[in-house]
């Protein structure tokens, strides 16, 4: 296995140099064909991460068994699947809002951008983590180079929560609109820069990430609340209408998170939920409920805000 991953001291995506040579694409297949799936305590350091899930690991596989392992059934199908479907659906949403839903309401050119760009920054962040979560099994540069990926399709995900979300929300207070999205590209940008540095991605550093994501959701409370109050409090018929959703979202966010780093329910029954079930693939899913929610909710205040005029500056 050492000399597996020496031999793969360098990368790229495709691998094409694996599709030509047998002896490679045959070592972690068994005669039938089928891709060998490894147990916890026999993965190498790189791959390790919840000693809780105890079986079903790819491991060392060639670009070529990578893609074809998204056809088979290992401790990460649900995790590259609800990814990928979900990206899917998003895709579709997209489609069907640039043809029949924003037109429906009467929305403008600029809706249609701002709908887009939004729905497309859940696909990019839902692409990315299907692709680190099918790649990793490659070598350790591959695995560091997905991650970096998957982290940063993650803060374009939440990119496309917040440009919504403020711009209709701040629709009729163009100033503050415009500070709040200048000021989330600024702290969006530090945090991309900051992931561009490989000792970043190391497990070091693996608690200063979750910080810095946490605080960078937790952000949004502050543009929340200055948007209740701007608007005269809870009695506003929009504070009322928008504001519910927003709770909802950082609830389904803060569930999502839980999972994600409490390692439940697996922690509580080692082996039980090794290919479903799992904390990591709960995660996925609830990622991807909260994706279509938003997306929900800021077509809702996209009609509201087509069929009511501004009352305040």
């Amino acid at each position: 296995m050492e000399n597996q991953m020496r031999s793969r001291s360098s990368y790229t995506i495709l691998e094409i140099d694996d599709l030509h040579n047998p002896e490679v694409l045959c070592g972690n297949s068994g005669i039938s064909g089928s891709i060998q799936l490894h147990k916890y305590d026999d993965i190498p350091a790189f791959l390790k991460g919840n000693p809780y899930v105890k079986e079903g690991y790819r491991v060392l596989l060639p670009g070529y068994l990578c893609l074809r392992s998204l056809f088979s059934w290992s401790n990460e199908s649900i995790n590259i699947w609800s990814h990928v479907l979900g990206c899917l659906i998003i895709f579709f949403l997209m489609i069907y809002d640039n043809i029949i839903g924003i037109p429906s309401l009467h929305g403008t050119k600029t809706d249609h951008v701002i709908v887009t760009i939004g729905l497309l920054c859940f696909q990019f962040c839902l692409l990315s983590s299907a692709g680190y979560h099918l790649f990793m099994c490659h070598s350790e540069k591959a695995s560091e180079r997905w991650l970096a990926l998957d982290l940063n399709g993650i803060l374009v995900g939440l990119l496309g929560c917040y440009l919504p979300g403020v711009h209709y929300a701040f629709f009729c207070m163009s100033v503050w609109r415009d500070v709040y999205l200048i000021t989330i590209c600024f702290l969006f940008g530090g945090l991309f820069c900051l992931q561009m540095k490989p000792k970043f991605l190391t497990a070091r550093y693996y608690r200063l990430r979750i910080i810095l994501y946490v605080l960078i959701c937790a952000y949004g409370i502050i543009p929340s609340l200055h948007w209740v109050w701007l608007s005269g409090g809870v009695s506003n018929p929009i504070v009322k209408f928008f504001f519910p959703k927003v709770v909802v979202e950082y609830l389904l966010a803060i569930l999502a998170f839980t999972f994600y780093i409490s390692k439940i329910p697996e922690r509580f029954s080692p082996g039980t939920f090794d290919f479903v079930g799992s904390s990591h693939q709960l995660w996925h899913i609830v990622v991807v409920i909260a994706f279509l929610y938003w997306h929900h909710a800021g077509k809702q205040i996209l009609a509201y805000r087509i069929s009511n005029q501004c009352t305040y500056p």
